[in-house]
């Protein structure tokens, strides 16, 4: 007893220390479920936040990385919903007939390995749930009474931990807080978020936060497929207009004819069809937010009249010599060149001024590599409830197929890519039980990720065996070193230090590489 107590207060100790330090947020959690794995033999723990119903992971100790990329409806994961009802930690029975919500996702090399020893707490900070703290084990019988009381014990100073968190939190623009605020204003549904633990995303996010506050037009670019409507629903979901509309047109898939009636409405008999007045999307958003996406396809005539309403916040509806005042504030967004549709004659430069005072550019997946496993457990999740599935999980080469691929579809790309394989491997496995039954594997015979750019009609045969271009051991060592470490400086701003911790070598060493490779 004197040894399990010294065991608590050694791994507790350095945590109360942590209360009092500015320690970023992912970082707290990290140390929290350390210490936990030091008192508990578990194969995976968990610390899930509760945002709206859902349980979205925060940070999660031997589950697969896709894990931290899902969110767990809580009525689709019924052990989930009693340990947030219950009063404090408990632990289901090995032979519990609940499902438990990582199955498949316990990171070991064996496949389709349920847990079989389950214990949870809920977190709660003055009368409201924040969430749950889950530990899991593969073993029936791993865990004891002792057990479960170093659990409740551990979750107090947890529920502490997230309550430091959060006081960080609110002075640095909480990521959380923008979240929450989404869900609560987006579509029926799972509502997706803006997911990615790279710098990139990081700097994106914190732009959203700063315009989204102010009423400034905003311009979004970016390749196809990489979430510009999501930038433009973040943008919208944390600014003073949330309670507000946020009304999209997508201005590709409007006739030419039918674009100014579209936007800014028409009275009855103003032409062949029109039967009674019509608001436009002006009006339906007024005091609110309009989303203009693929800007770019808007015809010169109607980017004049655009023009005139940004200028005067007031419209006429087609057929009308009335004047309606709006008040809307705008955002964009395109994967033209704007600046060079404008010098080609195809883009109104007064209105492309107007449009970009405050630009934001997303990122494509190739500048954001170590976020594809994040997307991945997002992507996963939505299809194992689409599919009716117990589990969904990538296998290690499946993980890694992911890694090598280029992606020039970017996000979209990578969801219609794990749909197809979802399916794939469902037929694949089609002798298993039945589907509410199954834990489904994804390998990378499911991904067919060998000719990337099949998609676009792109050739891309494997090459004959009689092709002669040769390369040496040294030639192919040197481009993997350039690819890897143009990716890791990317990822860290061009920073040596940071590169060279993430890469585990010495600073010095790592500016000899790049001089020798030419990188600097």
């Amino acid at each position: 007893m004197m040894t399990r107590h010294r065991q608590l207060l050694d791994a507790l100790f350095p945590l109360v220390a942590d209360l009092t330090r500015a320690l970023p947020e992912q970082e707290r959690y990290a140390r929290l479920l350390q210490a936990l794995q030091q008192l508990l033999p578990a194969d995976a723990i968990a610390l899930l936040r509760l945002e709206g119903d859902a349980l979205v992971p925060q940070a999660t100790l031997g589950l697969s990385a896709d894990t931290l990329g899902r969110r767990f409806v809580v009525e689709a994961h019924p052990r989930l919903r009693v340990l947030l009802a219950a009063p404090g930690a408990m632990r289901f029975p090995p032979d519990s007939p609940l499902p438990d919500p990582y199955d498949g996702l316990v990171d070991h090399p064996a496949p389709h390995l349920d847990v079989h020893d389950c214990m949870g707490c809920a977190l709660r900070l003055e009368r409201t749930t924040w969430g749950l703290l889950t530990v899991d084990a593969l073993d029936a019988g791993r865990f004891a009474a002792e057990h479960l009381e170093v659990l409740e014990a551990f979750a107090q100073l947890a529920a502490a931990t997230v309550t430091a968190a959060a006081r960080i939190e609110a002075l640095t623009r909480s990521v959380q807080q923008e979240r929450t605020r989404a869900d609560a204003l987006l579509a029926s549904g799972v509502p997706r978020t803006l997911l990615g633990q790279s710098g990139v995303m990081q700097a994106l996010r914190e732009e959203i936060a700063l315009v989204a506050a102010s009423d400034l037009t905003v311009l979004i670019t970016g390749e196809t497929g990489v979430g510009k409507e999501l930038v433009a629903q973040s943008v919208h979901a944390a600014s003073p207009r949330a309670a507000r509309p946020l009304v999209t047109v997508n201005c590709a898939a409007l006739p030419e004819t039918l674009v100014e009636s579209e936007l800014f409405g028409h009275v009855r008999g103003a032409f062949s069809g029109a039967v009674g007045d019509r608001r436009g999307k002006f009006e339906m958003a007024d005091g609110g937010t309009l989303f203009l996406d693929e800007i770019g396809e808007l015809p010169l005539g109607i980017q004049a009249k655009l023009l005139r309403v940004l200028q005067g916040g007031q419209l006429q509806r087609v057929g009308s010599d009335r004047e309606h005042r709006v008040d809307v504030r705008l955002l964009t967004a395109t994967n033209r060149d704007l600046p060079a549709e404008v010098r080609a004659g195809r883009f109104r430069a007064d209105l492309y001024h107007r449009l970009s005072v405050y630009p934001l550019r997303v990122p494509p997946l190739r500048e954001r590599d170590q976020d594809i496993l994040l997307l991945a457990g997002g992507f996963l999740e939505e299809n194992r409830r689409r599919m009716g599935l117990r589990g969904l999980r990538l296998t290690a080469g499946a993980r890694a197929a992911l890694g090598r691929h280029a992606w020039p579809g970017n996000v979209r790309e990578l969801e219609h890519q794990l749909s197809r394989a979802t399916l794939k491997a469902m037929q694949r496995q089609a002798t298993a039980t039945a589907a509410g039954q199954r834990i489904v594997s994804i390998g990378d015979e499911d991904l067919d990720l060998a000719t990337p750019g099949a998609d676009l009609g792109i050739a891309t045969a494997t090459p004959a065996p009689e092709v002669t271009t040769a390369i040496t051991l040294r030639e192919a060592t040197d481009a993997f070193q350039r690819q890897l470490l143009d990716r890791t400086l990317r990822r860290h701003g061009g920073k040596l230090a940071a590169a060279a911790a993430e890469l585990g070598v010495d600073r010095a060493n790592l500016a000899r590489l790049l001089r020798r490779l030419g990188m600097r």
